[in-house]
């Protein structure tokens, strides 16, 4: 296995930046991959960043799972690999965390695809909170080529995103899409000819936001996914009173007062 890094994380103006460094091999998942992308979101998690972006390099995001390393375990037994519960608060096996590890990163993050985004990869950037692909990017639930299904939260993210007939087809199929169809369907948020550069403007502009107010409002419409109306009224209540009259949503009055950018710390 290469002591190349998979995965490196960089911080500048409160901004962290993941990016998947196995271009030689489009970023393709492989263990290293798997327990590198895991890591990187806890760092992320734990650090002061107030906005996250992800992002690879070469020629595309991530062409999914490695085939080397699927083929080394057809020999293991499924449930050893798949079933146990040892991440996110033993919620997910280390598959499933690839994903579902952003999802519990308090921070907004941002997915920023070219190339191909097929199988893991695209579980991957759905585990972001917006995907911003360029109009040349490929996409595609991939797992039924290899005559298995979505493993890595899709599941879980795929039916927030998408109706339930695209979300049929694209499993059916595994036929990759464009990414013009895959904005038309919900599954990209938007287009940009500079994926990356449109992925960090947005970032610079989340990033002189209230910092409590961001991860607030990321913990709030988790709860708005998955919780009834009563629960959801009532978090609304409770995030809002704990919000107002603090030292960052006053600073944000003063500065829109002042007409100034607003200075954190």
């Amino acid at each position: 296995m290469s002591d190349t890094p998979r995965v490196t994380v960089s911080y500048d103006n409160h901004i962290a930046h993941v990016r998947l460094t196995r271009p030689d091999k489009m970023n393709a998942v492989d263990q290293a991959m798997i327990d590198a992308v895991i890591a990187a979101g806890l760092e992320v998690a734990a650090s002061d960043a107030r906005v996250c972006v992800i992002s690879g390099e070469g020629k595309g995001f991530c062409a999914g799972i490695d085939v080397g390393g699927l083929g080394a375990m057809l020999g293991q037994d499924p449930n050893d690999l798949l079933m146990p519960r040892t991440h996110g608060a033993g919620t997910t096996n280390q598959w499933q965390e690839v994903a579902m590890v952003w999802t519990r990163v308090p921070v907004p993050v941002i997915a920023a695809i070219h190339g191909v985004c097929y199988g893991a990869g695209l579980q991957l950037a759905l585990g972001a909170d917006i995907r911003i692909a360029a109009p040349d990017a490929k996409l595609a639930v991939m797992e039924m080529k290899w005559g298995i299904v979505p493993d890595m939260g899709g599941m879980v993210l795929l039916p927030r995103l998408v109706r339930s007939d695209v979300l049929r087809k694209l499993t059916y199929t595994g036929t990759p899409i464009s990414a013009a169809q895959a904005e038309a369907w919900g599954l990209v948020t938007e287009c940009a000819d500079d994926p990356l550069a449109a992925a960090m403007e947005l970032a610079e502009s989340l990033a002189l936001k209230s910092p409590s107010a961001l991860r607030a409002a990321k913990a709030l419409i988790g709860v708005a996914e998955t919780e009834g109306a009563s629960a959801v009224l009532l978090e609304e209540s409770r995030v809002q009173a704990d919000l107002m009259g603090k030292p960052h949503q006053m600073e944000v009055v003063a500065a829109t007062l002042q007409r100034r950018t607003p200075n954190f710390g």
